[in-house]
């Protein structure tokens, strides 16, 4: 489906994206193609811009379509009807997907959410917590039970959420029944880290603050720039979790947190791990099998974001007294994230430089990693 986007292309300042598609989607004769935004990273998104200040936004993940219209400009009467049709100021969002947050907050973009997903204390981000303690923001509840009476009363723009709703498919119907559009957020399934910091540029374009969301991308590239200069040391470093039931919760290889650690000069002790093909980021494990695989590591993360973390080695050991064994035990090697890590979506750049830092022994001014003693 062509308009006359390829006439189009050439000086506009703006290149297609990729992704399989075609540029300039015909979405109606009323509309024609101007460019699209430029992505470096991000493989499950595309905006195009058509003229008289209409934007495309397309989630390749699903193929679910948002035409953003001017405030005072018609809706072309002739595009799909499977395109959503959002007016400007999208206002009004009930944003569940929690790694979102920080986008919006970065973009300077917390005026235009008006529900949350999580209360008030589920909130890392200071920014977020004082709207909801002002009342700007309200708890609409969580994805799988959303506040439909407050949500529709309060005349509810739009819903963004994260792939968790998958498991209450209800919920997606009941709130297009209602009237409000429901957009998926793919972003922790990009392949590589900047392309999950990459989306800023997706809501940039959702809420007009395009500007704002090329410089917050520019800065986190640079970041890496710096970082990926240096060469690979060859540490390994194994990044986990122990669940309740004592299982080793440890990422999928695919994950953007093996990546990280590769690009800020380690190598992911799991590597190999099978079922990197499933679109799962993590996987469970006996904790035999993490001693078999991970006894030599020479640095030890330990993921803080589902139980709050470790403050000790002492306090690590109590959860699992195996890893008194470990290479990294035994070296002072051992690490945990802080709790808002995973909140912190515009944050990657910081993180690659701290497990940097953590390699290189350079433990001063850390973000998001702190030592155990």
């Amino acid at each position: 489906m062509l308009l006359f986007g390829l006439l189009w292309l050439h000086g506009c300042g703006r290149t297609d994206i990729g992704g399989g598609l075609e540029p300039g989607l015909d979405i109606g004769k009323e509309l024609v193609y101007e460019g699209s935004i430029e992505l470096q990273y991000a493989e499950n998104f595309r905006v195009d811009f058509y003229k008289g200040g209409y934007t495309l936004l397309t989630v390749t993940m699903d193929g679910t379509q948002f035409l953003i219209v001017p405030e005072n400009g018609e809706v072309p009467q002739a595009i799909d009807k499977e395109i959503v049709v959002l007016r400007r100021p999208v206002k009004d969002i009930y944003l569940v997907a929690s790694s979102v947050m920080d986008i919006f907050s970065g973009l300077g973009g917390l005026d235009f959410i008006a529900f949350s997903g999580q209360m008030e204390d589920g909130w890392f981000i200071e920014a977020a917590r004082e709207e909801m303690h002002k009342g700007n923001i309200l708890y609409a509840g969580k994805y799988s039970k959303p506040d439909y009476e407050l949500l529709v009363s309060n005349n509810c723009a739009l819903a963004i959420e994260n792939m968790m709703v998958s498991h209450s498919p209800e919920v997606i119907e009941n709130l297009e029944n209602f009237g409000i559009p429901v957009m998926i957020d793919y972003s922790s399934y990009e392949p590589h880290p900047l392309g999950r910091v990459e989306w800023v540029k997706f809501y940039g374009a959702l809420i007009g603050k395009e500007a704002e969301a090329e410089r917050i991308f520019a800065e986190q590239a640079a970041m890496l720039e710096d970082v990926s200069a240096s060469k690979g040391t060859g540490k390994t470093v194994a990044f986990f979790f122990i669940t309740s039931n004592g299982m080793v919760q440890v990422r999928q290889p695919s994950d953007y947190v093996p990546k990280m650690i590769e690009l800020a000069g380690g190598n992911y002790i799991f590597e190999n791990l099978g079922g990197s093909e499933t679109k799962r980021s993590t996987m469970n494990m006996q904790i035999e099998e993490f001693y078999a695989s991970a006894k030599d590591a020479d640095y030890l993360i330990y993921n803080s974001s589902i139980d709050g973390g470790v403050s000790s080695v002492e306090e690590l050991l109590d959860k699992c007294g195996l890893l008194a064994d470990f290479k990294a035990v035994k070296d002072g090697n051992v690490w945990c994230t802080t709790n808002d890590m995973y909140q912190q979506s515009l944050a990657t750049g910081y993180i690659i430089e701290d497990i940097h830092a953590m390699i290189q022994g350079e433990n001063d001014n850390m973000h998001y990693l702190y030592h155990l003693d």
